[in-house]
């Protein structure tokens, strides 16, 4: 296998494995909870300006230009979750009109920041002692992102089946999974908590 498809794999599978990637998965669906499957084009976009974010932190992090300790980083991951599920709770009907908001692709942007940070761990990890990180950085990246729309993709489907098929509010929907997304990321806190304080 080259060198691309295998960091290529090792992001994706990052992504979708829940032992490891719980934390991003459960952003990217509350990212994306409040959005229509016609909404498609928007999402792309909005998962991207997240891929955008983290890729920069990434990158810095994985050439050691910057390096921050990583138990306050995945503290500052679940704080990501629990804050965008509670917009979605709190804020009425945040769907395709808000999203186009610049405010809110700078904070998702500024999110990607901080998870990035947290894939770098890992990333590093797998790096050490290489040559180059180049092209493993970029097919990891790709991966990621790749792994990210596989994320949207089913649960924008699952939506569309309970909402147009089900027939369950649109509104219910929202709330209710941003609330399930909102005390997963209580509990990981609560978890985390030690990580900062130890």
């Amino acid at each position: 296998m080259d060198q691309f498809s295998l960091y290529f794999l090792i992001g994706k599978d990052h992504i979708l494995d829940l032992s490891q990637g719980l934390d991003h998965i459960l952003y990217v669906v509350a990212l994306t909870v409040s959005a229509r499957p016609t909404d498609w084009k928007k999402i792309l976009v909005l998962v991207t300006a997240f891929t955008i974010g983290h890729s920069v932190t990434l990158a810095l992090s994985t050439l050691n230009i910057i390096s921050v300790p990583s138990g306050p980083v995945e503290f500052l991951i679940t704080v990501t979750i629990f804050l965008t599920a509670a917009l979605n709770i709190f804020t009425p009907e945040r769907s395709a009109g808000s999203m186009k908001s610049a405010l809110f692709y700078v904070i998702t942007i500024f999110f990607g920041l901080i998870h990035g940070l947290g894939f770098s761990n890992m990333l590093k990890a797998l790096l050490s002692g290489s040559e180059s990180i180049t092209m493993p950085l970029f097919a990891f990246n790709v991966g990621l992102e790749f792994g990210q729309i596989i994320v949207v993709v089913i649960f924008t489907a699952l939506a569309f089946i309970t909402i147009e098929k089900a027939g369950v509010n649109r509104r219910d929907w929202r709330i209710v999974l941003s609330s399930m997304i909102a005390g997963m990321a209580l509990l990981l806190l609560q978890e985390r908590i030690d990580l900062i304080l130890n």
